[in-house]
């Protein structure tokens, strides 16, 4: 009896765990590798969002208030004014091959004569989450100089700026490093990555693709360069770059905005309605980031001149509504690029 009985509970565990056998495996792909919030639309059917690292925010509103959706450092008082003494000094000495002696924050280079090479460094995990392929770089790069052309679509509010800027792939590293992979901004993993595999001077562009850290990305500026050449850059959730279905943000706008950052430019609503703003006179002063897709003109500081400008590349507006540069930035980067990166 007890051997029947347990010859009974033998074949009934069998047969469990061959049921369980042919059921699906949740959240896996064919090779056994889980998916990744990239492999799914942030924004979901139901409102709510869900970041780089899984987490799921109540609404879009939500995530991009929390800080997500870029973590560049939004300049102080005292980096605005040395970057001012900077360029200033630069111009009496006519540096930079701008040759910075006309007006300040005037156009210096002509349409797409300065070509910087990207030095990409891919990032992933020990299942492969992350290894995107060339392709993927490439899409990114083709966005870029579409971006920095003035070709982007649709415009709905006046010609973009053809910058002097374009784009090429120079080089790509691929890490798998679990560590690195989750490393955020500020972090020492950060550090590490970007002392092992930064490449390159001061013009030009190291771009990482990670986890993001759980933001959508991240830049140093021109001026920063300096003081810590090696972890000069910008880093992008793998995901951004164009070809997922990481749905507002799969466009690779992402890395047009960080790019934005290391070649000196601010948040559109840099400073809020007070102060300077961003420094440029053709991006309206605005009250806080926009998100989604506006329908309808904004003014959130009304006792400034011009709507909030929701289109323009370093606002927070999903991919397909950010379409341009104004003259205003590119006539910025021209000076950041001569003052800080170019020849450095």
């Amino acid at each position: 009896m007890k051997f029947k009985l347990g010859a009974l509970l033998a074949l009934i565990t069998l047969g469990v765990a061959l049921t369980l056998s042919s059921l699906p495996t949740t959240n896996t792909r064919a090779q056994g590798r889980q998916y990744g919030p990239g492999d799914h639309p942030g924004l979901q059917a139901d409102g709510t969002f869900r970041a780089p690292d899984g987490t799921l925010f109540d609404s879009q509103r939500a995530f991009v208030e929390s800080g997500r959706r870029c973590a560049s450092k939004n300049a102080d008082d005292q980096d605005i004014e040395q970057i001012e003494r900077d360029v200033k000094n630069a111009r009496r000495a006519g540096g930079g091959s701008g040759n910075l002696g006309g007006t300040d924050g005037a156009r210096l280079y002509a349409n797409g004569q300065i070509t910087i090479n990207v030095y990409f460094h891919v990032v992933y995990r020990a299942d492969g989450t992350g290894n995107i392929p060339d392709s993927r770089l490439d899409a990114q790069i083709a966005a870029m100089n579409e971006h920095y052309s003035g070709l982007d679509t649709p415009v709905y509010r006046g010609a973009a700026a053809n910058t002097s800027f374009r784009f090429v792939r120079a080089g790509v590293t691929r890490t798998q490093n679990d560590t690195w992979y989750a490393a955020g901004p500020g972090s020492a993993a950060q550090t590490q990555m970007k002392n092992a595999l930064h490449q390159g001077t001061a013009d030009d562009l190291n771009f990482y693709t990670n986890s993001g850290g759980g933001y959508l990305g991240w830049a140093t500026f021109p001026n920063e360069y300096a003081g810590a050449p090696l972890q000069d850059g910008i880093v992008c959730y793998w995901a951004s770059l164009p070809g997922s279905n990481y749905v507002p943000y799969n466009e690779g706008d992402t890395g047009t905005h960080e790019a934005g950052h290391w070649l000196g430019l601010y948040h559109t609503f840099q400073g809020g309605c007070l102060g300077s703003g961003d420094g440029v006179a053709d991006t309206p002063a605005e009250r806080a980031a926009t998100y989604g897709c506006p329908t309808k003109a904004q003014d959130t500081c009304k006792q400034n001149a011009g709507l909030d400008p929701y289109e323009n590349f370093m606002d927070y507006t999903d991919d397909p509504c950010m379409y341009k540069f104004s003259l205003g930035q590119s006539d910025r980067m021209d000076t950041m690029w001569s003052t800080y990166r170019f020849g450095k």
